[in-house]
């Protein structure tokens, strides 16, 4: 049990590293994409900029997906590669259909997963919004 949580624990602290690390990067690369896309898009423009930050966002999500299944790989938790990133993505997304689950040796990660999505998901929110703030 103490493995998991300590491991777990590590992924989560680097799931908020990465995502903190790449908003940042967006939020001070803003101002210039919206004026390339001002330049560019004219009426467009605020739209042009949110559809390329959601996708930006979209990605630092899969990034963080990705992360979660290697570790399960890493663990020996699945066997195979698309099985998790395919339970990555369905825990992280807090949706958990459960026709894929991972033995007790592990599944407190599964719990660290969700909770992890759920955190991240609510901070992108929050992000986002700011996002479309600036764009008005």
């Amino acid at each position: 049990m103490l493995r998991q949580l300590f491991i777990g624990s590590l992924v989560v602290a680097c799931t908020v590293a990465i995502q903190a690390e790449m908003y940042n990067l967006l939020h001070r690369h803003f101002d210039t994409l919206m004026q390339h896309a001002r330049r560019h898009l004219h009426r467009f423009a605020n739209t042009g900029v949110i559809i390329v930050c959601m996708l930006y966002i979209m990605l630092v999500h899969t990034i963080v997906v990705w992360l979660w299944a290697g570790v399960l790989l890493g663990v020996g938790a699945m066997s195979g590669l698309e099985p998790a990133v395919y339970f990555s993505l369905t825990t992280y997304a807090t949706i958990g259909f459960g026709d894929i689950t991972i033995g007790p040796d592990w599944r407190l990660l599964s719990a660290l997963i969700g909770a992890n999505g759920l955190i991240l998901f609510g901070w992108s929110i929050a992000f986002m919004v700011d996002l479309v703030r600036r764009t008005a």
